[in-house]
């Protein structure tokens, strides 16, 4: 039970890796917005080949891996929009205007927004690690590799806004914790589960992940990176699907 709680802060520590690049390194807002969209792709292809053909496989006809999906698609978008209210809608954008707007209050906002972002992903480390009795290397990868350019891009935007190195730090620190404790349940939560419902989480998680893809992360990767952002996207998910073929 504990591997699950160590893989999981361990995907999650790529937050804390982009911050300290964010700190050391000076990174044009273009060069973001490509990372982001890397990101993306990286994401998509996890969404695909972990995540959905996986939930379709255990569903086994029945339907659950569809309702998962669109459960997953509903529920992150209702808690976007609350973070959305709370002064956290634009909490990747590398300018430094989400993070202005945060300020205050609306700083929880960000907070929120990151742990709904890395949650879904998160339990479903603790579950591959459950039902196959290893960590799924594709997957983890895809995850560390994703959350990169988000905490590059927010921790970007938040030094311009005038957020303190140590503040920023350990913001990461927590949200990389906290998605530990996620896959921890997910390890913990769905020990008895049938088939069908391991299928529907799995689903779940994917419908998340694809709705924060559409609501966060590629519109920064487009407003940023131009018309290049395509082909990161699209070598982001090479490189993630080889490493599901290889793994």
């Amino acid at each position: 039970m504990s591997e699950s709680f160590v893989w999981g802060t361990v995907a999650a520590s790529s937050l804390v890796i982009g911050a300290l690049l964010a700190f050391w390194v000076k990174i044009s807002h273009k060069w973001v917005g490509l990372i982001m969209a890397f990101g993306a792709g990286v994401l998509i292809s996890a969404v695909a080949f972990d995540l959905v053909e996986e939930a379709a496989a255990k569903s086994s006809g029945t339907g659950w891996a569809a309702v998962g999906l669109f459960a997953g698609c509903i529920v992150f978008f209702g808690g976007d929009r609350l973070i959305d209210r709370l002064g956290g809608s634009r909490r990747k954008d590398v300018t430094g205007a989400g993070a202005a707007a945060a300020q205050g209050g609306g700083a929880l906002a960000i907070v929120l927004g990151s742990v709904l972002d890395g949650i879904p992903e998160s339990m479903v480390i603790g579950l591959t690690i459950f039902q196959g009795g290893a960590v799924g290397i594709a997957y983890l990868v895809a995850v560390f590799i994703s959350n990169l350019p988000e905490s590059i891009a927010s921790t970007s935007g938040l030094l311009t806004s005038g957020w303190k190195k140590s503040r920023v730090l350990w913001m990461w620190i927590a949200i990389a914790l906290i998605s530990g404790l996620a896959s921890l349940a997910g390890y913990g939560i769905f020990q008895n589960s049938s088939e069908d419902t391991v299928a529907f989480v799995l689903a779940f998680a994917a419908g998340a992940i694809l709705t924060m893809l559409a609501d966060t992360m590629m519109p920064e990767a487009f407003e940023h990176g131009g018309k290049l952002a395509g082909i990161a996207t699209t070598l982001g998910f090479a490189v993630a699907f080889t490493v599901h073929t290889i793994a």
